[in-house]
């Protein structure tokens, strides 16, 4: 790994400021068991940018701390022991006492991402999908329109997965990449709709940024390399502008290439070639896009 953010930067987005990198201010929400928040900090602080971990209850007490955030991080664990369903008791409090905050935010280009627990959190909370229609208001909530179930294999699985990039897909986070592969460790990651329309009209949109693949890098619904058993191999899903996003596999346990199992023995020329994990280059995107007014 470069031995700071501007060599870092000079080898994986070289189109990148270091001093615009170190203005941007990431903000991780914390506690109530959400636990991968080292991880989460680290993947933008290698990059330069600015990172304020804070517990819920305080960003909850005083919605403002959102303000001057250019990316909302929602990070995996297990919030309130997923107790009722994953997620759920964590987005209910955010929408009740966070939500225009969080409406806001989007609303005024600003960015999210969520991984694992943060992703369910992210579902429930309707900031994915986000609009559907233009119907939709741009300063509240969207209602709940999708959900994160049980997989069909019941278990929590805890292994490595791949997934696939679609490259006509509005996300800002995988532009330009085409596989990753990340730690994937749940056992209610399976996305589902409220009918079928909807998901539809999400097809048809690509908006689901990325898929499992199997061995031949095809989508695919077959366990274990879908480990939820999720339709067509969706992995995540985006809003309509791109720039909320998120995913139940972990890019934030893939920022070292040490971090890969197979690390050693991977014969690829890119792999080997590499210092960083491939998970380093979705939030390289995403600082990117936070440093571009969206239109």
């Amino acid at each position: 790994m470069a031995s700071n953010p501007a060599s870092l930067l000079a080898e994986l987005a070289p189109d990148l400021d270091p001093a615009a990198v170190a203005q941007l201010r990431v903000l991780v929400p914390t506690g109530y068991g959400l636990n991968c928040e080292a991880e989460t900090a680290a993947a933008f602080e290698l990059l330069g940018a600015r990172v304020e971990q804070l517990h819920v209850a305080e960003l909850l007490a005083d919605p403002n701390r959102l303000r001057g955030c250019a990316i909302l991080a929602f990070i995996g664990g297990f919030s309130f022991g997923d107790h009722v369903a994953s997620g759920r008791v964590l987005a209910n409090r955010l929408r009740f006492q966070l939500g225009d905050a969080l409406a806001r935010h989007v609303a005024d280009g600003g960015l999210a991402i969520g991984m694992c627990n943060g992703f369910q959190v992210m579902v429930k909370l309707g900031l994915l999908p986000g609009p559907l229609v233009s119907a939709d208001p741009a300063d509240r909530l969207a209602p709940q329109r999708a959900s994160v179930v049980g997989n069909d294999r019941h278990g929590y699985r805890d292994a490595w997965v791949r997934m696939r990039c679609d490259p006509a897909s509005a996300c800002v986070w995988t532009r330009g990449l085409d596989l990753i592969e990340s730690p994937s460790r749940h056992g209610e990651g399976k996305l589902v709709f409220a009918d079928n329309e909807i998901r539809a009209q999400l097809e048809a949109e690509h908006r689901f940024p990325v898929r499992y693949v199997d061995a031949a890098g095809e989508p695919t619904e077959a366990w274990p390399a879908n480990p939820s058993g999720s339709a067509g191999g969706v992995a995540g899903l985006c809003d309509r502008s791109g720039r909320v996003f998120g995913l139940m596999p972990h890019p934030e346990a893939f920022l070292y290439a040490e971090n890969h199992p197979r690390w050693v023995a991977r014969d690829d020329a890119a792999a080997t070639q590499a210092r960083h994990g491939l998970g380093l280059r979705v939030f390289a995107n995403g600082l990117r896009a936070a440093l571009v007014s969206p239109d």
